[in-house]
């Protein structure tokens, strides 16, 4: 076992079971993935609550929404303005993506205004279940702690991950949760 997975099993044992993301349903994940660009979890769960609150978070609502009221629901979440804007253009390749009932590949994604390296693998992973780590700033932090990498480029980070470990979608996910619970404490 390499240092990579025996550090994966330290954590779950000193941490537990992380179970992420906290969605209700796979638009949530995507809606979530975007607003949590430049700001902590728990202003975006302010801004979730309103959407669901308001009877909006789902693809058509948002869609046919003012994007005045859409900025005030996603408040919370700062960059409200741009982040309303660049939300209805995720969503729109979400639509579309469900319309033609297939995968999404990391470079579609990637191509819509907002969407970078990280927020792409995580709606690729935890949205739809596919096998891209997830690379943060605690990531980051995590591999130098551990000496495990000092890279400049994030694709570096992920695919040091991801051929460190199993090609696995639950222990991707299970590892970056942890990553994240280690990064909070260590601070």
């Amino acid at each position: 076992m390499n240092k990579t997975h025996s550090l994966y099993r330290s954590l779950l044992r000193e941490f537990g079971p992380q179970e992420w993301w906290p969605a209700d349903s796979q638009y949530e994940v995507i809606v979530g993935a975007l607003l949590t660009q430049n700001t902590n979890w728990k202003n975006v769960e302010k801004a979730i609550a309103n959407l669901k609150k308001a009877k909006k978070l789902a693809p058509t609502k948002i869609l046919k929404l003012e994007t005045s009221e859409l900025e005030q629901l996603i408040k919370p979440s700062g960059f409200y303005r741009q982040k309303a804007e660049r939300l209805k253009t995720l969503t729109k390749k979400y639509v579309e993506i469900k319309k033609r009932n297939s995968l999404p590949n990391r470079g579609e994604l990637l191509e819509v205004k907002g969407v970078g390296k990280e927020t792409a693998d995580s709606i690729l992973l935890y949205a739809f279940d596919l096998p891209y780590f997830v690379i943060d700033a605690y990531t980051r932090r995590f591999c130098a702690h551990h000496k495990l990498l000092n890279a400049k480029e994030y694709d570096d980070y992920r695919e040091f991950f991801e051929s460190s470990l199993p090609r696995s979608v639950p222990l991707y996910k299970e590892y970056h949760a942890l990553i994240v619970e280690w990064g909070k404490r260590a601070i």
